[in-house]
């Protein structure tokens, strides 16, 4: 079966791509142990269904000849560059577009976290007033450490930060429980993600990954690609909840595009897609940057401002988002550390009851636990580092440094850190290796001096490469076999409740569950992974989880 497979992937027409991932190479790790060498041998191309990966990183369909290619340097030695076709130039250029398209983390996540007491009426670093630069600060410093570690380690161009929903979850869902402090609450992701490192170590996490239906893996990738697409489409405000109304969601401002905002991102949007189609060099990072200079332009004429005012109330619809773009007055400002280590282990066992603090331990995990593999699959696949089987390269590695991850975020008092699909966006400029976090690590240890800087980046300048990237990551949709529905239906799920819940959890989990259901109910629960059975298991935990904490009384 397989060999049929790689002859009609043989004879299958590859869709056109960007010139800048022409170059793409499938390579596939030899699993050396968490800190050897990055070591690769070439494979066929990932295939599913008798059809090509229809990715726009995808691996050519013929194995790479046995030429050796000369060694250039330390550098391309280290990070394999030239193995993986790809040049110094594209991974810096990839690293940056990374970095754009993710630094609005560093504000994003002090406007979460940081304005909101926890039970205690204190705010995180323990005083009566918000301090959004301290908590800015050691975002990014966890970010740029993680994301360099995870470059240096498992060779992979992939960046962490702190996860969204995941700070809005032990914001709102832990630290204002009665009793509990902010230290309190980052004492249990530090605890969430000590049991992940030890899951990773053990294997189990891996096993997990290599468990779940080749399929499955595409429909993962898809859905993820249309939960940035939203994402994207949201925070830049072409897509709205209206103010009255029965839909849940409408074309801008009561259904127009309305204000000078949205015209930055139509604008970078279209000169992004008019680039791609061009087979322009950089083209995402040139949108990114071309966007941001023209909402500084836009803002310094027309005076906007922003949507809310200083109590986050609306009042300006047709205003930016997130930040006003404009040149700041201060440029350097000294990074405040003072977050690092201010959380209690365990002190949430004596504040909230050892039931609670367990169920919500579990909570992190299992989000923590999909999310990543989910997001790897995703970024792999982009990149073409994905073996035949859909598993990225150095997988075991990737987890191991994302699940430390989650330990700094705790540590950090940031929340936990995990992988950002917005990755994507710096393989759609030709990344291939762990250089290229390496790069968007070293941007983010400059933003903690840097931070004003970093707030010039609009939502509606950063979010017409999340939908382009989107688009792209959409393409793999060809990797499924429509006409089973026994893998196409679990497969639709997984797509669709991604963005509509906003949850990629909620969708790996829904199509985990059917899936396995409908091989009971086609008497083929035998061809079912005896793990993908347990995590099943716990997915239905997991969607059960309040019903079950009301019945033991603990909320």
């Amino acid at each position: 079966m397989q060999r049929r497979h790689e002859q009609a992937d043989h004879k299958g027409d590859a869709p056109e791509r960007h010139s800048d991932l022409e170059h793409s190479g499938g390579v596939a790790g030899k699993g050396l142990g968490l800190f050897g060498a990055h070591t690769e041998s070439l494979c066929v191309p990932w295939v599913m269904a008798g059809r090509r990966r229809p990715t726009l990183g995808a691996m050519p369909s013929t194995v790479t000849s046995g030429k050796t290619t000369a060694t250039r340097g330390g550098l391309d030695s280290f990070f394999k560059i030239t193995q993986r076709g790809s040049t110094v130039s594209r991974e810096v250029r990839g690293g940056l577009a990374t970095f754009f398209t993710m630094a609005y983390i560093v504000v994003l996540n002090p406007l979460i976290i940081g304005t909101q007491a926890d039970s205690t009426g204190a705010f995180l670093g323990g005083g009566g007033h918000p301090n959004l630069a301290m908590v800015a600060a050691a975002t990014a410093l966890v970010a740029g450490v993680m994301t360099m570690l995870m470059g240096i380690v498992a060779n992979f161009p992939l960046a962490l930060a702190t996860g969204l929903g995941l700070n809005a979850f032990v914001t709102f869902g832990i630290a204002k429980l009665p009793g509990m402090t902010w230290p309190d609450a980052m004492g249990l992701v530090v605890l969430e993600g000590i049991i992940i490192t030890v899951l990773v170590l053990t294997g189990f996490r891996r096993a997990v990954f290599h468990a779940i239906p080749a399929p499955l893996k595409t429909a993962i990738s898809v859905g993820i690609g249309l939960f940035i697409t939203i994402i994207g489409l949201v925070d830049s405000g072409f897509v709205r909840r209206p103010a009255v109304g029965p839909v849940p969601v409408e074309l801008g401002v009561g259904g127009f595009l309305a204000g000078w905002p949205m015209l930055v991102f139509v604008v970078g949007l279209l000169s992004i897609i008019v680039m791609l189609v061009k087979r322009v060099k950089g083209a995402i990072l040139i949108g990114i940057i071309g966007a941001t200079v023209l909402a500084i332009a836009v803002e310094a004429v027309a005076k906007i401002g922003g949507q809310l005012d200083a109590t986050g109330k609306l009042v300006n619809p047709t205003g930016w988002g997130l930040n006003v773009p404009k040149i700041p007055s201060q440029l350097v400002d000294t990074p405040d550390f003072g977050l690092l280590g201010h959380f209690s282990l365990l002190g949430s066992f004596g504040k909230i009851g050892a039931v609670s603090a367990i169920l919500l331990v579990f909570t992190l995990m299992l989000a923590d636990f999909f999310d990543t593999m989910g997001t790897m699959v995703a970024i792999g696949a982009e990149a073409g580092l994905l073996d035949k089987e859909g598993n990225p390269l150095n997988a075991q590695k990737i987890l191991v440094v994302d699940s430390l991850a989650a330990v700094a975020g705790g540590a950090g008092s940031v929340s936990s850190n995990t992988a950002y699909i917005e990755s994507a966006a710096g393989v759609g400029e030709g990344a291939r290796t762990g250089l290229a976090s390496v790069v968007t690590g070293l941007l983010f240890l400059v933003a903690t001096f840097l931070s004003p800087l970093v707030s010039v980046v609009p939502y509606e300048a950063a979010t017409p490469a999340l939908v382009v990237v989107g688009f792209l990551m959409m393409q793999q949709v060809r990797g499924i076999d429509w006409d089973d529905l026994e893998i196409a239906i679990p497969a639709f799920l997984t797509i669709v409740l991604m963005p509509f819940t906003y949850s990629i959890t909620a969708g790996i989990g829904a199509g985990f569950v059917v899936y396995v259901l409908l091989k009971i109910v086609r008497g083929k629960s035998s061809v079912v992974h005896p793990l993908l059975w347990a995590i099943s298991a716990m997915f239905v935990l997991y969607f059960a989880i309040d019903p079950i904490k009301s019945a033991l009384g603990v909320g």
